[in-house]
């Protein structure tokens, strides 16, 4: 049956009279499904105030069949209609089909109703993406503001049910591409990519693994397309429809869509829509004269309409002088390069709202354009005086009503780009701009002392908000930081994404903390022994050893020149130095530096010192490396007991010292006890890392090592398994961690005489740590060990 004959069945099963039947067949028909209703009315001889009418009784009556029809808006009836027929001509049987969701992160747009001008760019825009792979919205001569992205957003909307892929809206101005588009496949279909394949792989694994169905990819605010998107283009598929909004003119090898200003009419039915029809009515021409003035430009439109509506008792002649008074002020600009003529009408018509504002709510707009383009935390609430806080609230009121900033949620703002710009420019003209920066730069650096070197789930949570800001004064504000306290954005952002196993995330953070170290400070600076020191310890989570050591070299003597011998960093480079040591096989070495490192502790810091702890656990860990139980069990549950009384119960270094004592317990053959330790470590990292954590991996590969030696292999098969992929997702295919689960999970196959994955794993194993760690490292010699023991006996 055709998709026209299925239509009259159809509407003969619902009842449709004549005139339902034939507005009803011809809205849902295929080729008819871009235009817009005032065309098809014309076509059906009617009014378009006839074809709404008739169409809202055909939804009434579907309604019966199809319930979720009667919670739609207006204007989303008639996808969820075409969805709910298509599945039915298309085999379904259920009258009653449930649209499964569509994933998209399209950000707000105005209420449909007050889009207006644009009916024929969406049916174009429509058109094109059905017959073209990809399409280009792009602005008459560059010009901004002229509602490219509110196009879009508004088409995706519409549209949505046309994409059961999901609709992925990407920044280009904001976040590398790539990473946005891994983060909505990765949250919105709950898949990961494996972090240590190349970008490219990674993007392929997603364009190959996305949900059925076509997809709408919207990059909005291209400026650079071979950087911005070409990299990032999923195949040639015809289920993936490619939109690009842009100020740029590309080339015709793009097909584009050339987006002018509102039409004059257009432009008075977009302020008729935000100001009171009467008021415009009594000033008509003077209304004409307003638009013509803002150049019909869709933004400029919607502020002067939004202010005119704020201030009921102002004439639009009154306005169109004021208007004409600021243009004076910027014309010999505007008239050198008249394609920025309309760029000023923005600027313009966002001054008039700036005049409404007191000196407070000024400043308050002036220090929001410091902050990154991301949700800004303003928490009024916790500003302790009473009058500063009232001050806050009412200059917040302000730029709300005057929609100079968007509410998010509670406490969360955020600011258009172009109104961030304007308040820049504003500014950069106060006498307070350098005042202001100092104190933004002194705010986030206050947030970037709080984050610890290993966050916590609430840490991680309630520091989130800030950690775009603290970017901001990272890259573009350290100038007004001192010289003390310019590492701290730079190492704390490094320790948000290390402490969460996201190592990619952290490295340029680290490294950029040299660089600007150095830049800044000079070669001889403990910051700078201070900045290779974090990134040395980065390179020993991510198994470059090779790479850490001379970095940790060079920190220690730095350290010592600069302190002098007795300093407590230069014990916590002598602790690192053996850590890596211990590490790369070399113990006899790691023991001297290890006990170097906690008896400077001892001295320094006294006995009771998280410091010390750590010491002590370090030293016990190389004790059980060698087999020297006796010397390691007093040190680990001295290290395990010093962590409870000084940091408390619940804390990743107590999770670390259960782990070791109960791995010591296993080694020794006593598994009774050391069952709850390792239950506990793995409950307690959890809980304060969340799920995705490298310690988590730690702890599930410890515990199946005590359930194979006690024998209770499905149990240690599972955990193995659980602990292998979480390795390989935060840590990457080819790092020691992952070699030594490989070994271990082959070890129990072995056993179990499963010997051809086993097989597999020790191969892989072996390969891991020979690449990494060298053929003489000790952890190589005892995979290779294990294989060729496996070898003999299989």
């Amino acid at each position: 049956m055709q998709w026209a004959d299925f239509l009259a069945n159809e509407a003969a099963t619902n009842s449709l009279s004549p005139e339902q039947t034939a507005a009803f067949v011809e809205r849902l028909k295929t080729e008819n499904s871009g235009k817009s209703e005032a065309k098809l009315a014309n076509e059906l001889n009617i009014s378009a105030a006839a074809l709404k009418k008739r169409m809202t009784e055909v939804y009434d009556k579907f309604a019966q069949s199809y319930p979720e029809l009667a919670n739609s808006e207006s204007r989303g009836k008639l996808e969820k209609l075409r969805a709910c027929l298509t599945r039915k001509y298309n085999g379904g049987q259920d009258i009653h089909p449930t649209i499964k969701e569509i994933h998209h992160n399209i950000p707000p747009a105005i209420p449909f109703e007050k889009f207006v001008g644009r009916e024929a760019e969406l049916e174009n825009l429509h058109s094109s993406l059905q017959t073209s792979w990809q399409v280009a919205i792009v602005a008459v001569a560059g010009m901004g503001g002229v509602g490219k992205t509110e196009l879009a957003t508004q088409y995706a909307k519409q549209h949505l049910q046309n994409y059961q892929g999901g609709v992925c809206w990407l920044s280009a101005q904001s976040t590398d591409v790539g990473i946005q588009i891994l983060r909505f496949f990765e949250l919105k279909f709950n898949r990961i990519t494996p972090d240590d394949w190349e970008s490219a792989d990674r993007l392929r694994y997603c364009w190959q693994n996305w949900q059925q169905g076509e997809v709408l990819l919207v990059f909005d605010n291209v400026t650079d397309y071979k950087k911005q998107v070409q990299p990032y283009l999923p195949p040639e598929s015809p289920r993936f429809k490619v939109l690009l909004t842009t100020r740029e003119k590309f080339d015709r090898t793009l097909p584009q869509l050339r987006l002018g200003v509102l039409k004059p009419l257009a432009a008075m039915k977009l302020l008729k829509s935000l100001v009171d029809r009467e008021r415009l009515k009594s000033e008509p021409w003077v209304a004409r004269e307003i638009c013509k003035f803002l150049g019909y430009l869709p933004l400029a439109l919607e502020l002067v309409g939004r202010y005119l509506d704020t201030m009921p008792d102002l004439s639009l002649e009154t306005l169109l002088k004021r208007l004409e008074k600021k243009r004076l002020e910027h014309e010999a600009i505007a008239k050198t390069n008249q394609l920025m003529h309309y760029e000023y009408g923005v600027a313009e018509a966002f001054g008039l709202s700036w005049e409404q504002l007191d000196e407070n709510a000024q400043r308050l707009g002036c220090r929001l354009s410091l902050y990154a383009l991301a949700d800004i935390p303003l928490l009024v609430e916790t500003i302790e005086d009473d009058d500063e806080q009232e001050l806050w609230e009412k200059a917040i009121a302000q730029l709300r009503k005057l929609h100079l900033i968007q509410w998010q949620s509670k406490g969360i703002y955020r600011l258009h780009p172009l109104i961030r710009q304007f308040f820049q420019m504003k500014l950069d003209e106060s006498s307070e701009a350098d005042k202001l920066k100092t104190i933004f730069a002194a705010l986030m650096l206050e947030v970037a002392k709080q984050i610890p070197p290993q966050p916590n789930r609430e840490d991680i949570l309630n520091l989130t908000p800030f950690i775009s800001h603290i970017a901001e004064v990272a890259i573009h504000l350290s100038q007004y930081l001192s010289d003390e306290d310019l590492i701290w954005p730079f190492t704390s952002l490094g320790w948000f994404y290390e402490g969460q196993g996201l190592y990619q995330q952290a490295e340029p953070w680290l490294q950029l903390c040299e660089k600007f170290t150095k830049n800044r400070l000079g070669l001889e600076h403990p910051h700078v022994a201070t900045s290779l020191n974090n990134l040395a310890g980065l390179y020993v989570s991510t198994g470059r050893y090779n790479e850490a050591e001379p970095l940790f070299g060079q920190a220690l003597e730095l350290r010592k020149r600069l302190l002098g011998e007795e300093h407590t960093d230069v014990a916590a480079s002598l602790n690192n130095i053996a850590e890596l040591y211990r590490l790369t096989g070399r113990y006899s070495k790691a023991e001297v530096l290890f006990k170097q490192a906690l008896e400077l502790n001892r001295r320094l810091l006294g006995e009771e010192h998280p410091d010390v702890a750590t010491n002590l656990n370090n030293l016990a860990l190389l004790y059980g490396f060698t087999q020297c139980y006796n010397k390691a069990e007093p040190l680990f549950k001295q290290a395990l007991e010093l962590s409870k009384r000084l940091l408390g119960e619940e804390h990743p270094n107590v999770a670390t010292s259960l782990n070791n004592l109960a791995e010591l317990y296993v080694s020794t053959g006593r598994y009774s006890e050391a069952e709850p330790l390792f239950e506990q470590a793995l409950e307690l990292s959890k809980r304060l890392l969340g799920e995705e954590h490298p310690d988590v991996a730690t702890s599930l590969n410890n515990l199946a090592k005590l359930y194979r030696s006690t024998g209770l292999y499905s149990k240690a098969e599972m955990l193995y398994q659980q602990g292998l992929e979480l390795s390989k997702r935060l840590l990457g295919e080819k790092h020691p961690a992952v070699a030594t689960i490989l070994n271990n999970l082959a070890e129990l196959y072995h056993f179990t005489e499963r010997y051809s994955e086993a097989e597999t794993l020790f191969q892989q194993a072996l390969a891991i740590c020979e690449q990494t760690l060298g053929v003489g490292h000790p952890d190589t010699m005892r995979v290779r060990g294990n294989y060729a023991r496996f070898l003999k006996e299989a």
